[in-house]
């Protein structure tokens, strides 16, 4: 069976070769390439030890990323673009005492056993580019066929010596539409306790994978049936079971799971706007009260600020970087707004400087998979078209919506007044930001000047110069 591989990495695995070393393609890439999908990332084991494929290449073409784990990254060249291959000698890893790294490392002298210590059998298939020839001593290429995950060896001992492989296997789940094999899957509530002790960045990491996989649900229930989910974010499965209202059909839980799958990915990163989609409603079950009129319905006033407040933890939690997880807060915290065509345009501009113009389509998706997640059968463009159109016009024609739009600053404000750098030069600049926003025309630096000691008077007491 003949491959498509890159000939930088052909040529590698040659010269390997022709120095008397094995060399196979393992890992993703071989996944990728047996399933007709491209491959970009080329993982090549080895026979050689770390210094024997330093000699091989030189020193100007290898960098030891990791030589006492037995790896060196091989540089080469492909489509005129510089590519990193990772060679790694065949081994065998000792105890995982702390359930994240091996103790120690041994190399190991045969293919069979290097594959032996893989996560799943999908990913523990060899190919010789050489001789387009597999070695799938795991049964992975039948796993491939029937869209399984399944461990290599017995599960519990996989999960046991790495917790995020747990994870993993819900990833994988969720990225390719797999099923997990029942013993594979079962073993995954027995684990939990090795996987608490995965650090929160590489937890994180799969998340973001499972929230940028065509069907995010697939993932997020495995998370909740494995007792993931309970170890990641706990605040979600408050959510199982909470009836809402004759305008949803579904429970909190399974509204988020719709929303999420729902909401296209859009923004810088994508997948920013589908993590605000599984949070957006996670405070309505510690917002919950029942309808004075209707006893059996839920309503769930102040559920967006709860909510955003919540995602402000979890994000802190998850080791989101700072605007990754204020993004996120943004759109938990706004995504309840209430469009009607009696909007002035001043409310208009006041809703796109409270959002930030930045956040404004992330926004909009959100709220169109909110709409869809109802289960009524809605489409939001009723909702929001028009509004967009509105918006995307006071962005193109207003002077200000924000304060570093104005056009007058802090020192306009000192020189007026004054004062000093304090409190006080940030609420006049918030006020005056609220005048342009009702009426634009008076973004001028003479009108805005004239206006400060007005505000200033209006500020509250404590704020006030002395």
């Amino acid at each position: 069976m003949a491959l498509p591989v890159p000939d930088d990495v052909v040529e590698l695995c040659q010269k390997l070769r022709d120095a008397g070393f094995e060399a196979w393609l393992v890992g993703g890439a071989v996944r990728d390439l047996l399933r007709g999908r491209p491959a970009k990332d080329f993982d090549v084991a080895t026979s050689a030890q770390p210094a024997e494929v330093t000699r091989v290449f030189g020193r100007k073409r290898t960098i030891p990323t990791g030589e006492k784990h037995g790896t060196v990254t091989v540089l080469t060249e492909r489509a005129g673009q510089k590519e990193h291959v990772e060679v790694t000698t065949y081994r065998g890893e000792g105890a995982y005492s702390d359930g994240r790294r091996p103790d120690d490392v041994v190399f190991v002298r045969t293919l069979e056993e290097d594959l032996k210590r893989r996560d799943f059998t999908m990913n523990a298939i060899a190919y010789d580019p050489l001789a387009a020839e597999l070695a799938d001593p795991y049964g992975g290429q039948r796993d491939l066929e029937a869209r399984l995950i399944r461990a290599v060896g017995d599960p519990l001992e996989r999960f046991a010596e790495d917790g995020l492989r747990a994870m993993r296997a819900v990833r994988f789940a969720a990225q390719h539409e797999f099923a997990i094999d029942p013993a594979t899957e079962r073993a995954i509530p027995e684990t939990i306790d090795v996987f608490k002790k995965v650090s929160a960045e590489r937890v994180r990491d799969e998340l973001v994978k499972i929230l940028s996989s065509r069907v995010p649900s697939v993932g997020l229930e495995l998370m909740r049936t494995t007792g993931l989910l309970a170890a990641t974010i706990p605040e979600l499965l408050e959510g199982v079971g909470m009836h809402q209202n004759k305008h949803h059909k579904h429970d909190v839980w399974h509204h988020t799971l719709a929303a999420v799958d729902a909401t296209e990915l859009s923004g810088d990163p994508p997948w920013l706007v589908r993590f605000a989609a599984l949070l957006h409603d996670v405070a309505k079950p510690r917002t919950a009260a029942p309808k004075e009129d209707s006893p059996t319905e839920n309503t769930f006033y102040r559920h967006e600020h709860v909510g955003a407040a919540m995602a402000d933890d979890i994000g802190r939690r998850l080791k989101l970087a700072n605007h990754e997880r204020e993004t996120i807060v943004n759109l938990v915290g706004n995504h309840m707004f209430w469009y009607t065509p009696e909007w002035s345009d001043g409310t208009v501009r006041r809703f796109i400087s409270r959002v930030g113009v930045e956040h404004i389509d992330g926004l909009f998706a959100l709220r169109a998979g909110d709409v869809r997640a109802r289960g009524q059968g809605e489409e939001p463009g009723s909702e929001i078209d028009e509004l967009r159109g509105r918006v995307r016009d006071e962005i193109a024609k207003a002077s200000a919506l924000k304060i570093t739009d104005l056009a007058v600053g802090g020192g306009d404000v000192m020189e007026v007044l004054g004062c000093k750098p304090g409190r006080i030069v940030g609420d006049v600049l918030r006020a005056l930001l609220e005048r342009v926003l009702d009426d634009d025309t008076l973004n001028t630096r003479e009108q805005l000047r004239a206006l400060i000691p007005e505000v200033a008077r209006a500020a509250p007491p404590a704020t006030k110069p002395s």
